[in-house]
């Protein structure tokens, strides 16, 4: 019996859960700036070889959380394209204030 997940709408509140503890999601916010940063950067000042650090800033800062925080394995690695979608899903509704009630329907407490 396989515990794939078939579609992102199941995947969504999983990813939340794996992140809930919130130093975790803080880790991974420090990683998404840093990739836009360099995304801005490297196309403003066209210097295109500096988009390589991308991957570097933002899977490091994320994996760090995983590894040494939550100790989960981050949902990159079975689902990488709902992962990295589900990253900026929640930097921007952290952003905007409007994670709380996605955390909460997911099941995770309120900081």
């Amino acid at each position: 019996m396989s515990n794939r997940i078939d579609n992102y709408k199941d995947f969504w509140p999983h990813y939340l859960r794996e992140h809930a503890l919130p130093a975790n999601r803080a880790l991974h916010y420090i990683g998404s700036t840093l990739v836009l940063m360099v995304l801005v950067l490297g196309i403003t000042y066209e210097q295109f070889i500096w988009l390589w650090l991308m991957p570097v800033v933002g899977y490091g800062f994320a994996w760090f959380g995983h590894f040494k925080l939550e100790r989960n394995k981050p949902a990159t690695f079975q689902y990488p394209l709902w992962s990295l979608i589900s990253d900026f899903r929640m930097y921007f509704l952290w952003l905007s204030g409007s994670l709380d009630k996605e955390l909460d329907a997911a099941g995770i407490p309120a900081e």
